[in-house]
Parts: C-alpha cells; sequence; structure tokens
C-alpha cells in the first residue's frame, strides 16, 4: 500500500517596506523544521491594518521580496495580493490556494504580535480553519494567553497553532526606512545588497 505524502506550503504575507533579514531568517528556519516544501511571500498593496500608512509602491515592494530571496532556496514570491484598488484580505488569499492547491497543507506564518491581535482579523476563524498558523517570534514579544482574546487563547492550546521559538531578529522596517531617508548607513547585513542598491537607485525612501 502506497503512502501518499502531504505537501506542506507555508504562505507569509506582510509589506515587506522594505523587506530584511528578519522576514528571511526565521522564515527560512520555519521552512526547515515544519519541513514545507516552500514557503510563498505576498507583498500587500493595501495591507488592512496599515490603511492610512504611505508605503513605497507596490511594484517596488513587490521587486525587493524577489531580489532578496533570488539566493534562498524553497522561498517564493507571489504578486498575488497585489491589489492596488482594495484591501487584501488573508482569509480570502488563502481560498484562492486552497482552490490552486487542494491537495497541499497550507500553512500561515504570521508574526507573534499578529497574533496577539488575530481576533480583528477579517474571518478570523476561517482563517485558522484553512491553515495552520505558524507563530514566529518577535522582538520583544512573548505570548501571554492572559492577554489574549479568550477565543484566539483557545485557538493557541490547539493544534491549529504552532508557536515556533527560533531567536527573534532584531531589525525594524520602520528604523530601517527613517535610516535610509535621513541618508544613514544601513546595518551592515540588515538588508541583501541587492536590495540596498535598488532602494539607492530608485530613490525610495528620501
Amino acid at each position: 500500500m502506497s503512502v501518499v505524502s502531504v505537501v506542506k506550503i507555508g504562505l507569509f504575507g506582510g509589506s515587506f517596506d522594505p523587506i530584511h533579514r528578519g522576514h528571511v531568517e526565521p522564515v527560512r528556519e520555519a521552512r526547515r523544521l515544519l519541513g514545507l516544501e516552500r514557503v510563498i511571500y505576498l507583498p500587500t498593496a493595501t495591507p488592512p491594518h496599515k490603511p492610512r500608512r504611505a508605503l513605497a509602491p507596490a511594484h517596488a515592494r513587490f521587486a525587493m521580496v524577489e531580489l532578496a530571496l533570488l539566493g534562498e532556496e524553497g522561498l517564493y514570491a507571489s504578486a498575488h495580493e497585489l491589489t492596488p484598488d482594495r484591501p487584501a484580505y488573508t482569509v480570502e488569499t488563502l481560498e484562492h490556494f486552497r482552490r490552486e492547491m487542494p491537495e497541499a497543507e497550507l500553512h500561515l506564518l504570521i508574526g507573534g504580535d499578529s497574533f496577539a491581535d488575530f481576533h480583528h482579523w477579517v474571518r478570523w476563524p476561517e482563517i485558522a480553519a484553512a491553515a495552520r498558523l505558524v507563530v514566529l517570534a518577535r522582538p520583544g514579544w512573548e505570548l501571554e494567553p492572559h492577554s489574549l482574546d479568550p477565543g484566539v487563547a483557545a485557538l493557541a492550546r490547539t493544534d491549529r497553532v504552532i508557536l515556533l521559538r527560533q531567536p527573534p531578529v532584531d531589525v525594524s522596517s520602520t528604523r530601517l526606512r527613517e535610516m535610509l531617508a535621513a541618508g544613514l548607513p544601513l546595518p551592515e547585513g540588515a538588508v541583501p545588497e541587492l536590495v540596498v542598491r535598488y532602494v539607492h537607485k530608485y530613490d525610495l525612501y528620501r
């Protein structure tokens, strides 16, 4: 009797403004630990939780993700959430990939701070039903069950949530944008070199 192996696919959304090592190293490690065949990055044109913040152009953020992942085995970029006319909602993204990959086991990678806010996401119970949640450690964040929404706290006690304890990477997109706007050199290794060159070529944050 043959054993059918389940293909595990990771999905990782964000504004990536700009993408940095904190977006890559924990995902690389999560892929290894969980045996994910690939992780698909989803740069979002209009993040629902950041409706008023000015972002670098969506096409530029997508290009930066592509450049950052060129040398990364198993990490890919998708343009699916580049919807400039409306916010991209995670539940709809999962519905899309479920149709595209009906046999795959989907894993949604999110930061710990996002998990703490998960009850505010559109149709969040459906998200947890459609994909296992992989919660990545973030600098300065610790899971405190008593501070979670009761529904999210209950979810965290099930096998639908995987809490990874990998060392967080202390790099902030906000701080990187501030440094770039001020013309300051970035910390060595914080941003992939091809991304740095792209940012400078097009003066994205000046």
